[in-house]
């Protein structure tokens, strides 16, 4: 039964029984899955007012909250409920999510953890789990809970958040199973609207659907690739924005560059119906399974044609995706059969980049707390990368090199206390780790020019953070796998030309680090390639990647029946 259909029968019942305490809150769940923040607190307060404090009520005022961005009032409510339902895994497992967002991270894992040990059988609540203790760089029962959610993927006993099954060492194999079983889900929740085609001539009118147009990885990544499309007579482009306008720069440039539909907290089908509205003939996915994203609009199927490209490295596992942008360094064709979509290539990396950004001069080394002398090596990634294969290698690289410090991005919580407590169990000073706190976006690039080389994480690489990396001279070392999270950093050194920079295995990286690290001569030379490297090849050319991606979107539209801009 469809979502819709469900939402008929609950309102024909609270029509006949308005008192139905279980029918207004089952209502309060539909119309939140259904993207609607309103209708679904209209539905828990009546809730609310029937039995008063109950903690069923209270939780999905708590979701409420936390859906409309008021993450502090969402713990309190969902503390709220807990209390008063200590026993209620969802309540727990919604607290959790809340108290992430409410700048509590160890809060958070506290809640995962009692909400596994209400149901430790069920795999959605295990991989939530799990992910949570990666991000806190809490390894204990990781190999079990990463066994336990790999076996449930396996025999699809359940579905799991294809994004953080990423960070697992799965195969791609495994990768897509994840995504189809969370992607038939989403599809039966939904109806497809009536379908459309692409339009037979004129310019093509192109969308991005995302929620991270702004000061976000995404907008940082795309925004002088529109710039450049925006130049493209072939190409009508509108972005439509889940996220609000943060103010920022970025969204700015977004503005004059598109036509930027600011959609925030609008119902799925609203979105849906807006874009259709806009008569789009390709509609691109720039979030996916990464969260905060809306893959029930892409199921509604506003578009004729519609892209996964960029945000999300990895299949979709969806029927709503036609299509996966790609390069065939970071895709190969031996991965292609494991994408739902049909794989298509750019002649270049998959990746654009901001190439209008100008450091800043660097800081003080002393200032970033490193010390005077020795080799810097540096990693940025996200702290849910940094799991014990990647730090026991980055580990070794440093009693390799002798003086050496690792400059890491401060993690949440206790985050770096554990991971320098790992550095002192592998027998190093844990003053050896340096950690750097989030800083706006030109700080935190001006701060490469004082690493010598950036550690890569393994399966989950360097992606943003490569790209900001090789921009700002610092070389990447990486060992790609076979996986397209695992490819990225590879992809971009392939392109750069810098292929030795991608090693077989981890004795190959420990050892070219460590070569690395004690010939200052050799770390210099390799700089300067880096600098020709980023002058010489077209990773980091926006305006002929807008070539290269506008030909391949029209070649797409001819597949579909558009004849040009003229008709031709």
């Amino acid at each position: 039964m469809s979502a819709w259909q469900q939402r008929q029968q609950l309102q024909q019942a609270i029509a006949r029984q308005p008192g139905d305490f279980v029918a207004w809150v089952m209502l309060a769940d539909l119309e939140l899955e259904a993207g609607d923040i309103g209708a679904g607190e209209q539905a828990a307060r009546r809730a609310l007012q029937l039995r008063p404090d109950h903690p069923e009520a209270l939780a999905r005022l708590g979701r409420v909250a936390w859906m409309a961005g008021a993450h502090a009032d969402a713990a309190t409510l969902l503390g709220q409920a807990s209390a008063r339902a200590p026993e209620h895994p969802g309540i727990a497992l919604w607290l959790g999510h809340a108290l992430e967002d409410a700048g509590d991270p160890e809060g958070a894992a506290a809640a995962y953890r009692r909400a596994h040990g209400l149901m430790p059988d069920e795999p959605y609540i295990t991989a939530q789990r799990l992910a949570w203790q990666r991000r806190l760089c809490d390894w204990q029962d990781v190999e079990a809970l990463a066994a336990q959610v790999r076996g449930a993927v396996a025999t699809g006993q359940g579905a799991v958040e294809p994004f953080a099954f990423l960070s697992e060492d799965a195969s791609a194999a495994e990768q897509l199973a994840c995504a189809r079983t969370r992607a038939a889900a989403v599809a039966a929740s939904v109806r497809p609207m009536p379908a459309v085609k692409v339009r037979t001539q004129g310019a093509l009118r192109i969308g991005f659907l995302s929620n991270g147009f702004g000061a976000h990885p995404t907008g940082l990544l795309t925004v002088a690739l529109f710039e450049q499309l925006g130049r493209h007579p072939e190409l009508q482009l509108h972005l439509f924005a889940l996220n609000r306008d943060d103010g920022s720069r970025i969204r700015q440039r977004l503005q004059a560059a598109t036509r930027l539909h600011d959609l925030a907290g609008r119902r799925h089908a609203d979105i849906a119906a807006a874009i259709r509205a806009q008569g789009i003939d390709l509609l691109f996915d720039l979030r996916g399974w990464g969260g905060g994203g809306a893959p029930e609009v892409l199921a509604l199927r506003p578009a004729p044609l519609q892209l996964n490209w960029l945000a999300y490295p990895g299949t979709s596992g969806a029927t709503w995706l036609d299509a996966v942008i790609a390069d065939a360094f970071v895709l190969p064709a031996a991965l292609a059969p494991h994408h739902s979509e049909r794989v298509v290539y750019l002649p270049r990396a998959f990746q654009p980049s901001d190439n209008t950004r100008a450091l800043e001069p660097a800081p003080d080394r002393a200032a970033c707390g490193l010390p005077g002398h020795g080799v810097v090596f540096c990693c940025f990634n996200n702290s849910y990368k940094l799991n014990p294969r990647s730090m026991g290698r980055a580990f070794a690289v440093l009693a390799a090199v002798p003086g050496s410090v690792l400059w890491l991005l401060s993690g949440p919580g206790q985050a770096d206390a554990r991971l320098r407590a790992a550095a002192q169990a592998a027998g190093l000073d844990p003053a050896r780790l340096v950690f750097m706190p989030k800083l706006p976006h030109p700080q935190y690039l001006a701060r490469y020019q004082l690493a010598d080389l950036f550690l890569d994480t393994h399966p989950y690489n360097a992606h943003t953070t490569a790209s900001d990396a090789l921009w700002a001279g610092c070389p990447v070392l990486t060992c790609p796998g076979e996986t397209f999270a695992a490819r990225v950093a590879g992809s971009l050194n392939h392109h750069l030309g810098l292929a030795r920079m991608n090693v077989a295995d981890d004795a190959a990286f420990i050892a070219t680090a460590r070569a690395l690290g004690n010939d200052p001569a050799a770390l210099a030379a390799l700089r300067a390639e880096l600098a020709q490297a980023r002058a010489r090849s077209g990773v980091f050319d926006m305006a002929g990647f807008a070539r290269d991606l506008s030909a391949l979107l029209q070649q797409l539209a001819r597949e579909q029946g558009w004849q040009g801009v003229d008709g031709a």
